[in-house]
């Protein structure tokens, strides 16, 4: 049981969020993300380059600042995406 803001559970009632622990920029605007349950996937960012949010980061040396901050990939204060994005838009690492 869990309790949560004083109401009794069977059992906790959030989902637990996938957030990334861990990024790697790697060649062809690529990421390499480690999530938070432990999983290791790779997102295609080239397809999002076309977008005019995400066009700055046609430049390899801003590409390769990605950076984890409050579980997500961001770029700079103005350039981040959507974790759930990154991880159900990902493939998989195959071991």
């Amino acid at each position: 049981m869990i309790e949560i803001d004083g109401i009794v559970y069977a059992e906790n009632p959030l989902p637990k969020l996938i957030r990334v622990k861990y990024v790697k920029p790697l060649d062809g605007y690529k990421l390499l993300l480690t999530f938070t349950n432990g999983k290791q996937k790779i997102y295609d960012m080239s397809e999002q380059l076309g977008k005019p949010c995400f066009s700055p980061l046609k430049d390899i040396d801003l590409f390769n600042r990605a950076y984890v901050e409050y579980g997500t990939v961001v770029w700079n204060e103005d350039i981040d995406i959507s974790p759930d994005e990154l991880y159900y838009n990902s493939t998989s690492i195959t071991k």
